[in-house]
């Protein structure tokens, strides 16, 4: 079966990496020219079909992607990343080693992601505090996820806010303002109701699941 995809000039493969089909690979952002920026993909990738990685961005080695991912430019992802079915991460977004984006995400420009997150499906990170505003692109700002932090599916995060280090967002909240490391927030507004010290596992297989 013959396979069809588009590999623009300066894509830089590694090695072992497996391209689906109708891959788009270097695709140049507005206002540049087919080969103009880099796009670097690491060793032992899997882009599977319908997958668009603008030029500009850097993958590490070990990152899959899912059917339809979008990963526009000036992104860097890190190392055994997975980025699930249809999730677009916007421009100048930063994603550390061993995340894992479930599928359907919107990860908008200048988020930053940690080493080990954990994003549910469908969740929406945002960065525009007042749309329409005439100087809103000066403020643009994601939301930036500590390491360890894990947020459920659904959720809502507004712009500029943390989520601190190993805290958890339950699924279809909404988040307005920062959360504290460690802490479990639920809820739209998102509140605070517990450390993550005193979940339990509710099949009874770990004593301390976040010891």
């Amino acid at each position: 079966m013959q396979t069809t995809h588009v590999i623009y000039p300066n894509v830089h493969i590694g090695h072992s990496v497996q391209i689906g089909d109708f891959v788009i690979l270097g695709h140049p952002p507005r206002g540049a020219v087919p080969g103009e920026l880099p796009l670097v993909i690491g060793d032992n990738c899997i882009i599977r079909s319908h997958t668009v990685i603008y030029a500009g961005s850097s993958l590490g080695h070990n990152v899959q992607t899912g059917h339809g991912v979008t990963i526009r430019e000036h992104s860097t992802i890190g190392h055994d990343v997975s980025i699930g079915s249809r999730t677009a991460i916007e421009h100048y977004v930063t994603v550390g080693n061993n995340v894992r984006f479930h599928g359907h995400n919107l990860i908008s420009e200048h988020t930053v992601i940690e080493d080990d997150c954990w994003v549910g499906p469908h969740t929406c990170i945002t960065n525009v505090l007042h749309p329409r505003c005439p100087k809103a692109k000066e403020c643009i700002k994601g939301a930036t996820l500590k390491r360890g932090a894990k947020v459920g599916g659904n959720t809502t995060l507004a712009p500029d806010v943390t989520i601190g280090e190993m805290a958890l967002v339950g699924a279809g909240s909404v988040v307005l303002e920062d959360v504290p490391p460690r802490m479990v927030v639920v809820g739209n507004p998102a509140r605070v109701i517990k450390r993550i010290e005193e979940l339990e596992c509710p099949y009874g297989l770990m004593e301390h699941p976040y010891e």
